[in-house]
């Protein structure tokens, strides 16, 4: 139970800090660079799963 407790105070902290550094120019540059990082290996992964996807249906209707 203890590490449970220990674990959502680090959780909160966690993203108290992150909170308060988004505030700051630099912060909110990081996380719009980490942002922008995420949604375009977002994107690659759906195109790749989309494009083996229709591969696999391309096979099994042949």
């Amino acid at each position: 139970m203890k590490s449970l407790f220990l674990l959502s105070v680090g959780v909160v902290v966690g993203f108290t800090a992150a909170h308060l550094y988004n505030k700051t120019p630099r912060g909110s540059r990081l996380f719009g660079e980490l942002d922008g990082s995420l949604t375009s290996f977002r994107a690659a992964l759906v195109d790749g799963y989309r494009s083996r996807e229709a591969e696999l249906r391309s096979d099994t209707a042949s």
